[in-house]
Order: structure tokens, then C-alpha cells, then sequence
């Protein structure tokens, strides 16, 4: 939803004010949540639906499907098919919508004659796909690949995508504030500078 806010204020500036209305705002943001509660109910019902006779402590760090499954006693083939099925049409289809949209804002970026323009175009994308990229690559990584061949690295792949990610997004975001961008600029001034001088009292002991 936020490719196609961008595809809209890019693709069509003048006519942002009315597709991207506060009734569609709120339509897709219910939509986002009608969609999440519905994902949450399928995978707990996939996830707890079976029946447990083994030991309750699971490999990991919160209760995902994937690590719990493995303490399911009775068949879980189905289940496994079920959520990879809903999982790679959720990113799949997600991933589909944003390259469209991105596919889109470039050839409306290449059209652009002003450099200033196409770099004002490229900045406003950068902090969405920068969090799309996090998000999306460690979900895949997590998700998308059989039962078999998850290993511990999987453990670090949820911490990107549900620590780390949510955590860097307001940080990302933030980056397209000009005053945000001064006080880093200052940090990095600040910091060199405090480098360098212990650069030149340690070569003159």
C-alpha cells in the first residue's frame, strides 16, 4: 500500500489529493488489518490444531509455526502445505504489487527531464524499499523453504523481522527529515573530528 501511495504522488502528483482520499487511507489500512487477523487466525489454527504429547519447550525465542510444528505428535503435512501455500501467496503477491508500482515510478523517474527532480523521485522511495528489503528478504528466507532445512540461522532471520525491522522503520523514515539528516551529519563531523585527533596525539607520543 505504501509502493502504490508512492506510485500515486510520483505517477500522478496532481491527482494525489483525490485517489489517495482519508476514506481510501482508511479503507486500506482496515484492509491491512482484516487481512493480518485473517493470517493470524489460519496459522494458529494450522499451528495449534494438531495434537501435542511431547515436550513443551520449542527451539526458539516466540512461539512461530514452524518451531512449534515440530512438537506436534500427529501428521502435520497438511498443515505445513497450508501455511506455505498462504505465505507464499501473502509475499508473492505483496512483492508482485510493490515491483509493479517501483516498475512504474522508474519509467516515470526516466521520463523526468530535471536531475533534481528524478533525485527528490529516488529519495522519496528510498526509506520504503530499504524496509521492504529487510522485511521481505528475511520472511522469505524464513518461510519459503521446506520443513527440513531450517536451521538455526532461522532464529537470527525472525530477529530482522520482527526486532530489528519494526525497530529500524521509524529511523529509516526519519532519514528524509532535513533536521534529522543535520544532527547525523554533526554526529559524523563530531565523531571524525574526535578520530583524528586522537590520530595526531598518538603519533605525537
Amino acid at each position: 500500500m505504501m509502493a502504490y501511495a508512492r506510485h500515486v504522488a510520483i505517477c500522478q502528483p496532481l491527482l494525489y489529493v483525490t485517489i489517495i482520499s482519508s476514506r481510501v487511507c482508511w479503507q486500506l489500512v482496515a484492509s491491512s488489518y482484516l487481512f493480518a487477523f485473517l493470517s493470524a487466525i489460519i496459522y494458529t489454527w494450522c499451528t495449534f490444531g494438531g495434537s501435542f504429547c511431547g515436550p513443551n519447550h520449542i527451539d526458539h525465542f516466540f512461539c512461530d509455526e514452524v518451531p512449534v510444528l515440530k512438537l506436534v505428535c500427529s501428521d502435520t503435512r497438511s498443515s505445513e502445505i497450508l501455511i506455505f501455500a498462504f505465505v507464499t501467496i501473502n509475499e508473492v503477491g505483496a512483492i508482485v504489487v510493490i515491483l509493479l508500482s517501483y516498475i512504474s515510478i522508474l519509467c516515470t523517474v526516466l521520463r523526468m527531464c530535471s536531475a533534481q527532480s528524478r533525485a527528490r523521485a529516488f529519495h522519496t522511495c528510498a526509506s520504503h524499499l530499504m524496509a521492504v528489503v529487510l522485511f521481505f528478504g528475511t520472511a522469505f528466507f524464513m518461510y519459503l523453504q521446506p520443513p527440513s532445512s531450517h536451521r538455526s540461522l532461522d532464529k537470527v532471520a525472525s530477529i530482522i523481522y520482527t526486532v530489528l525491522t519494526p525497530m529500524l522503520n521509524p529511523f529509516i523514515y526519519s532519514l528524509r527529515n532535513k533536521e534529522v539528516k543535520g544532527a547525523l551529519l554533526k554526529c559524523r563531523r563530531r565523531f571524525f573530528n574526535h578520530w583524528q585527533h586522537r590520530r595526531v596525539l598518538s603519533f605525537q607520543t
